[in-house]
């Protein structure tokens, strides 16, 4: 009998242990749990200055205005550059074509006489992302017409490091080859086999993998693009306001249903200094991470176009992000999408629809109907063309009058306008 008390007193005190053990760990749980969203709350009013020890209102940073010791406050703040120069290198039309530029000759393509893999490697680093680069000949009789005729350059021999664009010597009206480089730097904007925005369908992060949600205080503000391991593209008119404190953002890939923790840290945030709020002119941003992600089906980059893309008239295009399912609502829990037509400028700008509001570096899609369009909370996201097996970032969510409404489609950033901005700011960055 005794034997028998004291195994029975030893489960017993195994099992008080036990159930102290998970009472103590659910406390410590609910507290680490508290004490995330306490710290959410007040990161979402307040900035702490470390080295005075004081909380300032969040509307206090980044106003110009030194409110820390030291200017803590105004240290990691959205920046706005402007670009005054041409960067140098670009694609050209559809077939990819290389161009490089100088002040003195303007853009030539390039001809593949004594072209090599190292020069492809050598043009498609300073083009950005790189993966697997390749290069293709392309013969210059099946050119479009305006390129044909030249001008012309050709790589100098022994000069496989040099910058592409110094590496070059002008040709009068032909290439000796008969022929001229087609680059591909990258698997970007290759997906599988595989529409709510207001409108859409239920979408799967795998599908999409360069949409990506930006998150202040741990709630979704605007949608983005991956277009490296670094650097993610969205809207400018998202760091309005007291959204230009850097710190304060956060990066979310990789996930189909909206998720807050985690995320990727924000090291820089760079404006369109030309960005003008009253018009929605030049709105574009690059938010570069400060570890790059890692490729996977979830996450990859899409494509920026190449200059004169020339999308055909009513090309199908895909929007996609986690904003409101109808104007005035709520936002998405799931990713959606939707597919959208391209809308002619001379039909976005008349009259009837935003008229003079549309400028160059705007593009329009949607229905004329209405029923399906982005809305709040996609800003800054993609829409996207599919052609030669790969996505390209041909627009970004910008604005428009309500959402889904007759004779008021999505108005876009035109990307293929913004590529010298986005180019130049991000080798300026490295």
């Amino acid at each position: 009998m005794t034997v028998l008390k004291t195994q029975k007193d030893k489960a017993s005190r195994r099992k008080l242990v036990l159930l102290i053990v998970v009472v103590v760990v659910l406390l410590l749980g609910l507290l680490a749990t508290a004490a995330y969203f306490i710290k959410q709350l007040i990161d979402s009013k307040y900035f702490f200055c470390m080295r005075s020890v004081k909380f300032i209102p969040i509307d206090k940073a980044c106003d110009g205005i030194d409110d820390c010791a030291g200017g803590e406050d105004e240290m990691t703040c959205v920046s706005n550059v402007k670009v005054n120069t041409t960067f140098p290198v670009r694609l050209m039309t559809n077939q990819h074509i290389l161009q490089v530029y100088s002040p003195g000759s303007g853009w030539r393509s390039v001809c593949s006489d004594d072209w090599t893999q190292q020069h492809t490697e050598t043009a498609c680093k300073q083009l950005g992302y790189t993966y697997n680069p390749r290069s293709t000949y392309i013969q210059v009789s099946d050119l479009i017409s305006s390129l044909k005729t030249g001008p012309f350059t050709a790589i100098r021999p022994g000069t496989t490091t040099t910058p592409t664009y110094q590496a070059t010597i002008d040709r009068s009206s032909v290439c000796k080859s008969g022929s001229v480089i087609s680059l591909s730097c990258s698997d970007c904007g290759q997906v599988g086999l595989q529409d709510r925005i207001v409108g859409g369908t239920d979408a799967f992060i795998e599908d999409w993998p360069w949409q990506v949600s930006l998150q202040q205080g741990g709630s979704h503000r605007c949608g983005g693009s991956l277009v490296s391991l670094n650097w993610v593209v969205t809207a400018a008119h998202c760091f309005t306001g007291n959204k230009k404190e850097v710190s304060r953002w956060r990066v979310v890939s990789g996930r189909t249903y909206m998720g807050t923790l985690g995320g990727s840290y924000v090291d820089r945030i760079i404006v369109n200094g030309d960005y003008d709020a009253e018009r929605s002119d030049y709105d574009v941003a690059l938010m570069r991470l400060s570890s790059p992600i890692t490729v996977g089906v979830g996450h990859k980059p899409v494509c920026l176009p190449p200059k004169a893309f020339d999308l055909p008239a009513k090309s199908s295009l895909v929007v996609t992000g986690w904003g409101y399912l109808e104007e005035n609502g709520k936002v998405s829990p799931s990713l959606q999408k939707a597919s959208v037509p391209l809308i002619d400028r001379a039909t976005c700008s008349s009259p009837s629809m935003y008229g003079g509001a549309i400028t160059q570096r705007m593009i329009c899609a949607g229905f004329l109907e209405g029923k399906v369009d982005a809305c709040q909370g996609d800003s800054g996201g993609p829409l996207v063309y599919f052609t030669s097996s790969k996505w390209h970032l041909v627009g970004i969510v910008s604005w428009g009058v309500g959402c889904a409404r007759q004779g008021r489609p999505g108005v876009y950033s035109n990307v293929e306008e913004m590529l010298n901005w986005i180019y130049t700011v991000i080798e300026k960055n490295p």
